[in-house]
């Protein structure tokens, strides 16, 4: 389920929803990534980005294609270089409150 300021978002401006739909729908068919691949590597750009509730949105979506635990946290874990570890450690309470809620 979408948060609720995104679902009120999209009521108020339903071309930009169905503008932002197409989009992700024509990026996840462009390649040959699978849905969990994808999802893990937007948990990474979550992580870069410092994106919150994007980051529980994609943490979501990797456990409902079969991501586990270990593989999510990797993701997380795999920006610490890059990104820092201040916005890595944040990453990976919101990943994991999101997984304590389950998908």
């Amino acid at each position: 389920m979408r948060p609720k300021t995104y679902r009120d978002f999209i009521s108020k401006y339903p071309a930009l929803g169905n503008a932002h739909d197409m989009v992700a729908n024509a990026v996840d068919e462009a390649g040959p990534l699978d849905a969990k691949t994808c999802a893990l590597i937007k948990i990474g750009i979550c992580v870069g980005g410092g994106l919150e509730s994007a980051m529980r949105s994609h943490v979501r979506r990797a456990m409902k294609h079969g991501a586990t635990v270990a593989e999510i946290e990797q993701a997380v874990l795999l920006a610490m270089n890059t990104c820092g570890l201040p916005r890595t450690v944040a990453a990976w309470t919101w990943a994991h409150q999101q997984i304590a809620r389950g998908v």
